[in-house]
């Protein structure tokens, strides 16, 4: 069967030919071919919501097949993945995607801004883009590169509104699990709205199945997470930080920056040490005004040099600007 042929199949059957020696079944996670002499293809499903292969799902209507056949691994999965990347993370959470599945990511339409940043991101998640009116076997004769595993530190940088978490959220949206750092303070909705909504926004954009730790101690997570984990961002860290040690005071503590910087060495120790795959967001700091407090500019010269350690010591340092990102040598 060609792509064109499979995106005429639909749930509760077909729209157009369908060869006599292959089968076709709907499924919670999409429209599941096989062919003659077996291999298996899976259309993934592109609406909105969690796939309802996964048990732990909200199940939706039908899934009574499932409580006594979980889903199977395939030899190919077809994806949205401009509609609908997140479907790649969820089947690879559920063992449809296994080592040995090839992830194919087809749509990169108006939706991507170009097929350069199409292929980038697919580069990412370990998924192959075919060209235009390309003929894929099943398994496919060509494979994707591996996608980026731990231990791996990745830092993006960017100032306000650059698009940084949206291109760190990106990153992972393959991975089968997830854990995402939220260092900023826990909202209060009566007292900072603003705030509160901020991280609702933040909150309902991350795929359902990812784990969030609101949590200030990123050495603990880094060093003991497995699979992939995301921090947003070091900025927020380092801000409750110096509150912690009392440095936004006018008059702080005696010994209260030997502390944060003790602090410091424990998490860049840790960032050094994860065997997790971790991309972390932070703030870039200095292009404008001078701050124009002296915990504005404790602030400002901490971060600086924070970034600079942490991106000493990443595989990858990536900047965020207007929405598109430069790779940094």
């Amino acid at each position: 069967m060609t792509v064109d042929e499979l995106f005429r199949v639909r749930e509760g059957g077909a729209v157009g030919p369908v060869p006599s020696n292959y089968t076709v079944a709907s499924t919670p996670e999409g429209t599941l071919v096989q062919g003659p002499i077996g291999g298996r293809l899976l259309l993934a499903r592109s609406t909105p919501g969690p796939l309802s292969g996964d048990p732990s799902a909200d199940a939706g209507p039908d899934t009574s097949s499932y409580a006594s056949a979980p889903p199977q691994q395939v030899d190919m999965v077809i994806v949205d993945a401009a509609q609908r990347p997140e479907a790649i993370g969820e089947l690879r959470r559920s063992g449809v995607i296994g080592t040995t599945t090839a992830v194919v990511a087809v749509g990169g339409d108006h939706r991507v801004r170009s097929p350069e940043e199409f292929a980038r991101r697919a580069r990412l998640w370990g998924a192959l883009v075919p060209s235009d009116g390309s003929d894929m076997p099943c398994p496919p004769s060509v494979w994707p590169e591996s996608r980026p595993k731990g231990p791996r530190r990745t830092l993006v940088t960017g100032g306000s509104r650059s698009g940084k978490s949206t291109e760190a959220e990106i990153r992972l949206l393959a991975e089968p699990r997830v854990v995402y750092a939220a260092t900023g303070p826990v909202p209060d909705e009566a007292q900072d709205p603003e705030w509160a909504a901020r991280v609702r926004q933040h909150a309902q954009r991350r795929p359902w199945w990812w784990h969030t730790e609101e949590t200030s101690d990123l050495a603990a997570l880094l060093l003991h997470t497995r699979g992939a984990l995301l921090i947003d961002c070091l900025g927020t860290w380092l801000a409750g930080a110096m509150g912690r040690h009392g440095l936004w005071d006018e008059e702080a503590p005696e010994g209260a920056e030997e502390a944060l910087e003790a602090e410091i060495r424990d998490m860049l120790e840790a960032w050094r040490s994860t065997r997790a795959y971790v991309v972390a967001v932070t703030n870039e700091v200095g292009s404008g005004v001078v701050p124009a407090t002296r915990s504005g500019r404790l602030f400002r010269d901490h971060l600086g040099r924070l970034n600079q350690w942490v991106g000493a010591e990443s595989e990858e340092v990536v900047l965020a600007v207007a929405g598109r990102v430069v790779e940094l040598p």
